[in-house]
């Protein structure tokens, strides 16, 4: 009966931080960040993902789901950012997370069920779509042709914010982004693709894919290459 109730503001945060967690490893997977043999076949919201098994991976991306849980729960969040790069640092693809808390919840009602919020089932339901727009992405973006890709996660927060959200008396572990990284860094020419979103009533989640300039000229030497051998 309690997957069927209305979400709680907790199992909303937990839910998204979760999902992020799940997204990103299959994007590493399905983008080829990695060799396919880094990763295990698991399941979850009833569909095929795969899970890195490299344990400083994963505790980098554990780490980085940490802070966007923290700040999910505060209502600090913007953005959660997942760019794929190249050996030089030069982005490829930005896959976005766009975030906004939808509503303000007082500390001691963040575990009672939300009006007018989505259940944990439907929850699930949706994410399972994310899941399998994800995994048919290549067949919108193309395969990645470059050896010696690298990732790194980015936390955008609201404009008017700092990052608050602090273990015990350890100051947040942030590192300055690199710029160009950035969703503010991304060209005018670059690339949007929307792949999906959810309004879950408390949470609102979308995501989005940016191909970067860099990648589509980068693209486009190929194809003018292709062309001159065809000839």
């Amino acid at each position: 009966m309690a997957a069927h109730a209305s979400l709680t503001f907790n199992q909303a945060v937990r839910g998204v931080a979760e999902f992020i967690e799940v997204a990103i490893h299959t994007i590493l997977y399905v983008r080829q960040v990695y060799p396919a043999e880094l990763f295990v076949r698991r399941r979850k919201y009833d569909t095929p993902v795969f899970q890195s098994r490299h344990p400083a991976l994963n505790e980098y991306i554990a780490g980085a789901v940490r802070a966007i849980t923290d700040e999910l729960a505060l209502g600090t969040l913007d953005k959660v950012v997942m760019v794929i790069k190249t050996a030089d640092e030069k982005p490829l693809e930005r896959f976005i997370f766009a975030v906004r808390n939808t509503l303000e919840v007082e500390s001691f009602n963040k575990d009672t069920s939300v009006e007018g919020a989505i259940s944990v089932v439907s929850l699930g339901q949706y994410f399972r779509s994310f899941l399998v727009k994800l995994n048919m992405i290549e067949a919108q973006l193309g395969q990645m042709y470059l050896d010696d890709l690298s990732f790194a996660i980015l936390i955008e927060l609201q404009d008017d914010k700092a990052p608050t959200a602090t273990n015990g008396k350890d100051p947040p572990p942030w590192i300055p982004a690199n710029s160009q990284q950035t969703t503010s860094g991304a060209a005018e020419n670059a690339e949007l693709h929307m792949v999906r979103a959810v309004d879950t009533g408390i949470i609102n989640l979308a995501l989005a894919v940016q191909e970067s300039e860099q990648k589509l000229n980068l693209n486009k030497e190929l194809e003018q290459k292709g062309k001159g051998k065809a000839v």
